[in-house]
């Protein structure tokens, strides 16, 4: 999900250079491919070694989440169930 997709290496769009109020224009072939437009909600974190930026859409970490949380809900029951079956046959 936050990582670049099925194994293909990420994408350089180009270079942006920052403004004096610290805005950056995204690449307008950037904005076409990931569907980028004028409402797009992102978020915007450190990269590895504070050396950079990352720029994600707010919705694919919303999805990620509610993926993972569902996933950890699965994991909580087949743990809860398997505790069970262990302490039964213990008796």
């Amino acid at each position: 999900m936050l990582g670049h997709s099925r194994g293909k290496p990420p994408k350089l769009y180009g270079s942006v250079t920052v403004a004096d109020r610290g805005q950056v224009v995204i690449p307008a072939e950037a904005r076409r491919d990931l569907k980028i437009g004028p409402s797009t909600k992102l978020l915007v974190f450190s990269g590895p070694g504070k050396n950079g930026l990352m720029f994600v859409k707010a919705e694919t970490v919303t999805e990620f989440i509610a993926q993972a949380t569902a996933r950890l809900s699965q994991f909580e029951q087949i743990l809860k169930s398997s505790s069970a079956e262990t302490k039964e046959r213990k008796r």
